[in-house]
């Protein structure tokens, strides 16, 4: 079976669709239905509109009910209404905030760490974050046709140094998983890789991705596989969420939570707290607390390192020390992320 990037575009029915593709296929992509789905007072609405026609709404069902009805300033729905700052010009925000473009190897292939190499495999996701890094990403240049993948395969193969491939987006988890096994597949045949890791934030917004056939495709492949799943708020972690990713716990697959520090929506030392207890009683790891990544668009989360800096070490006399993530910011061009603790 071809690896083929999915774009952008809406995903549409197909005969043999799942409950996941359902989801997607269902998901909210009007600001208008989003805002009066939740009964937000009309005055949101205009600028709701015009934020999104520079980055669309895109929110599953099922995440969306997991919000408070009526207020605005619920922490999911932060993450996905569209808001008119959004369309302010800010000192320092910019369209790619981490040197993606820099580091690129190739369309569709980055490499900014030693020993490890990035895909981005499609430009389609389940969910629109409003402060995405990626939000004003070229993803019409990535990786399309067979001879496309076979280039990127080819440079990965070419470099010995690399031990460990990265699979990213968009969210990798919106291909196929008959296309994701071969994607696996290859790479399990260059024998210097030894992990493949997946960022995915799919199991968080519709945990029906989790399917058997992720389980099986996962255990069967030569490489380790790491799955980096990405929460902001303990409220997105509710039962159905739970089951998900204690399938892939339950697999031997580790797993572990990326967050982004945001300002109204987990700046608070009691909410962070709360996403990393339920983080640990569901297994997984809480690995990063990100430092916003200064995109254009998103100056409105951005939360001063000095109080991020207060936030973990608070953290550090609630909870024991596995359930404290490392606070970091990816500067661009850096070697490594960087501590900010």
């Amino acid at each position: 079976m071809p690896i083929v990037a999915n774009g952008t575009d809406s995903v549409g029915a197909s005969p043999r669709e799942g409950p996941w593709q359902q989801a997607l296929r269902t998901a909210i992509r009007d600001p208008l239905e989003l805002c009066r789905r939740l009964g937000l007072p009309a005055e949101w609405e205009a600028g709701a509109r015009r934020a999104a026609r520079l980055f669309p709404v895109f929110a599953p069902l099922g995440y969306v009910d997991r919000m408070r009805p009526g207020d605005p300033g619920d922490p999911l729905l932060r993450q996905v209404l569209p808001l008119d700052v959004e369309l302010e010009e800010v000192d320092g925000f910019v369209a790619d905030p981490v040197g993606d473009q820099d580091a690129r190897l190739a369309p569709g292939l980055l490499r900014k760490y030693s020993g490890r190499v990035l895909l981005i495999t499609t430009g389609a996701c389940a969910v629109h974050c409003r402060y995405c890094f990626r939000r004003h990403y070229p993803y019409h240049e990535g990786p399309r046709t067979a001879a496309d993948w076979d280039q990127l395969l080819g440079e990965i193969a070419a470099d010995p140094t690399l031990d460990e491939v990265l699979l990213s987006g968009g969210d990798p988890l919106m291909l196929p998983d008959g296309q994701l096994a071969e994607l696996a597949r290859r790479l399990s045949e260059i024998g210097h890789l030894r992990r493949l890791r997946i960022h995915t934030r799919l199991p968080i917004m519709i945990p029906q991705r989790v399917t058997d056939e992720l389980l099986g495709w996962l255990r069967a492949t030569r490489l380790t596989p790491l799955v980096v799943v990405h929460a902001n708020h303990s409220a997105e972690l509710d039962q159905s969420v739970a089951q998900a990713l204690s399938r892939l716990v339950d697999a031997g697959i580790p797993v572990l939570n990326q967050a982004v520090l945001l300002r109204g929506v987990n700046d608070r030392v009691e909410l962070l707290a709360a996403l990393c207890r339920r983080l640990v009683d569901l297994r997984v790891l809480p690995y990063y607390l990100h430092q916003l990544d200064r995109v254009r668009g998103a100056a409105h989360f951005e939360v001063p390192v000095a109080q991020g800096r207060r936030l973990v070490r608070e953290l550090r006399d609630l909870l024991p020390g596995y359930a404290v993530p490392r606070y970091v910011q990816e500067v661009s061009g850096a070697a490594a992320k960087q501590p900010l603790v």
